[in-house]
């Protein structure tokens, strides 16, 4: 897959000894080592705060122990649930019925019989019994519950039914609470992964009629532990002094009980609603009309007892020292708690992670080492609220503010044969370099090639915005850290239910194990891509067509809300910044990496490495003091999805004309210290 030019940002020779690493590289990653890594970190349920999740870890970290890597691991005490809480959802009229609210044992599934396996739950549910009539709110979005208010239907009181999809559960959560709902029951529905998209499991991929989604519903506009919104949540016995809140005093914990269902078990509910019908696209895919109201003669009961405490949460990180600048590192991670056993969801992602710290630490042994660090981390308790990477980040954010080259995250990275990314601006054409480099399993063909013709693009493949849900947050939307994800997927895992195991896995996933080498090898390039260069293979020109691409979409944002967005200014900013970052590339043009002293090569570099938090706001943005990137964060009205430009975005969902202006004006200053960071790099390229 490779040639003998040059790779950006390499001189000629050390191009030539990158690919070397690489071809070593592709032939250590295998697909045995990954299918052993796997089976070791799947072989039982291990949620966050269990003795399972311990067994993990260990392995964890006598692997990366064994492989030549530093390890290190880092406690913290934070608030959590326990997975043995009680969960339990009734039909009282006008028949009584336990609803079940696990999967079923299958046959086909010898997994699906461990006796450590339980009921589907919701991380952060309020405890409560309550009992009511329904009100079924389509994916409980806030334009679901706005239509509802239309059409004059109030939850106050009442029971909220909902289906996953849409929006992040903790958002159906927070606004049905809002409201004055006396609780709320989110469902799997066919239509969105279940039979109507493809065979329901064991004979398909889908889900079947008896799979529960479990998740988190943590929604306090900062990421991590509850009680530490402003530092890492050390030790309770630390010898430093850890400011916690009381839980009484966190804004945003739910005080209604929330349990999640089955289609098996929630169309027990909405097949006995007698009320209007739904709107245009509310109609699920079970096989009645769906209605928005029960009558009186409906009655629902449910019940969740969910106590919170204080519970250890430790993550691991594995680090190869750089050996010219150490200081500098590139980091790699994926969270290992997992709702159940977790074979896609998140251990396809720390079993290639393995597979490429075997391959790391084999060529350890045979005389390489990267000019830069690497570190390989392991997170805790992401499951429950992306706990572990954020304190990690919390208590180290000094020393990632200057010296963090970039993120890759892993989390569910291997579940199938599509190739995907999602990244910042600056990570995009590496990340297009390293799968043109990179073979795709069982062909003559690269990565990139594969995944052009997956995209039926015709050029380069579709690339996405990293928005929330995963552990790259506290690097990218906290600190301005570039980040990106890797992945080949399948657009039908079995998302957190008791069926992500190792039957589905082989089945369904990477059925031969060898889509996880693939991911591993691709990482490996760009890590090492990013460690070993001459000077940092980062994409400034990138800036300029996405920062024009994303204000085109705000301007067309602002017609539909009838707001005045002033855009000249900030179009003119971004020409500024666009023709910087050309003047840059073309200073650093191929033959840089050689022609340019050592000493300037590293003066470029710091400036390269801290590009990135020229777009960051200190004071953070409006709706959360703890996410200070201009440039992207989730959005604060669903959760998943990404906000581009979201201090702009946020005053036009919410704000006047002045403080428009005012935000105007802080994304014209920012433009303008990245573009005059990129001249100041010019300028040292051309005064070597």
């Amino acid at each position: 897959m490779t040639d003998t030019k040059a790779i950006r940002g390499f001189s000629t020779t050390r191009s030539q000894a990158q690919y070397q690493f690489e071809a070593r590289l592709c032939e250590l990653c295998t697909a045995a080592g990954f299918k052993k890594h796997l089976q070791a970190l799947a072989q039982e349920p291990h949620p966050a705060g269990t003795p399972a999740n311990d067994r993990v870890r260990e392995y964890l970290t006598t692997s990366m122990k064994a492989a030549g890597l530093q390890v290190t691991e880092y406690p913290y005490d934070v608030l959590m649930p326990s997975p043995d809480c009680s969960v339990r959802v009734d039909l009282v009229q006008p028949k009584r019925m336990a609803l079940n609210n696990q999967e079923d044992i299958l046959a086909e599934d010898p997994y699906s019989a461990h006796a450590d396996l339980g009921p589907g739950w919701n991380a952060y549910s309020g405890s409560g019994d309550v009992t009511g009539t329904v009100v079924y709110a389509n994916y409980a979005r806030k334009e679901d519950y706005e239509q509802l208010d239309a059409l004059g239907i109030s939850v106050a009181g009442k029971i909220v039914i909902a289906r996953f999809g849409g929006n992040f559960r903790g958002y159906k959560a927070k606004y049905a609470q809002e409201r004055g709902a006396l609780g709320l029951i989110i469902y799997s529905d066919p239509a969105d992964s279940g039979y109507v998209k493809a065979l329901p499991y064991p004979e398909g991929p889908a889900i079947n009629d008896s799979c529960v989604q479990r998740g988190s519903l943590l929604t306090l506009g900062y990421s991590g532990d509850p009680l530490t919104p402003n530092g890492p949540a050390l030790p309770l016995d630390s010898d430093e002094l850890v400011e916690r809140l009381d839980p009484a005093d966190v804004d945003g914990l739910l005080n209604i009980p929330v349990a999640p269902l089955p289609y098996g078990s929630a169309q027990e509910i909405l097949k006995r609603m007698t009320g209007q019908g739904v709107p245009e696209g509310w109609q699920g895919g079970l096989p009645f009309a769906y209605r928005l109201q029960g009558d009186e003669l409906l009655q629902v009961r449910v019940r969740v007892d969910q106590p919170l405490g204080i519970k250890r949460a430790t993550n691991v990180v594995g680090v190869i020292q750089g050996s010219e600048f150490p200081e500098q590192t590139l980091y790699l991670g994926c969270h290992y708690d997992a709702w159940n056993f977790g074979a896609s969801d998140p251990n396809s992602g720390n079993a290639m992670l393995l597979v490429l710290a075997d391959a790391l630490g084999q060529m350890l042994t045979e005389g390489w080492r990267p000019r830069r660090s690497l570190a390989i981390a392991h997170w805790d308790a992401e499951e429950y609220g992306i706990i572990g990477s954020t304190e990690w980040v919390e208590q180290f954010e000094s020393k990632l503010a200057t010296s963090a080259i970039a993120y890759l995250n892993a989390d569910m990275a291997v579940t199938g044969p599509n190739v995907a990314a999602e990244s910042a601006p600056s990570l995009k054409k590496l990340l297009l370099e390293a799968a043109a480099d990179t073979a795709y399993p069982g062909t003559k063909k690269s990565l990139l090639e594969v995944w052009q013709e997956q995209s039926k693009t015709g050029g380069e493949p579709r690339m996405g915005d990293l928005g929330g849900g995963s552990d790259h947050v506290g690097f990218y939307s906290h600190l301005g850290i570039p980040a990106a994800q890797v992945f080949m997927s399948n657009p039908m895992p079995l998302y957190h239910t008791n069926y992500d195991d190792m039957a589905w896995y082989e089945r369904f996933g990477d059925t031969e194990f060898k889509f996880g080498p693939a991911v591993a090898v691709w990482n490996g390039i760009i890590a090492t891509r990013l460690a070993d260069a001459d000077l940092l293979p980062l994409d400034v020109s990138r800036y300029g067509a996405d920062l024009s691409r994303h204000l085109g979409t705000l301007v067309q944002r602002a017609q539909e809300l009838g707001r005045k967005l002033d855009a000249s200014p900030l179009r003119a900013a971004i020409q500024e910044l666009a023709g910087a970052a050309y003047a840059m590339e073309t200073a650093l043009a191929e033959d840089a990496a050689t022609a340019l002293s050592e000493d300037i090569k590293g003066q470029i570099n710091e400036q390269l490495l801290t590009l990135e938090r020229n777009l960051t706001r200190s004071e953070g943005l409006q709706h959360s003091a703890w996410a200070r990137s201009l440039y992207v964060c989730e959005d604060p009205d669903s959760g998943y999805e990404a906000w581009l430009l979201p201090g702009l975005r946020y005053e036009l969902e919410t704000g006047d004309d002045k403080s428009l202006q005012t935000w105007e004006e802080t994304y014209t200053a920012a433009f303008a210290a990245l573009t005059r960071q990129l001249r100041q790099i010019t300028e040292l390229a051309a005064g070597h």
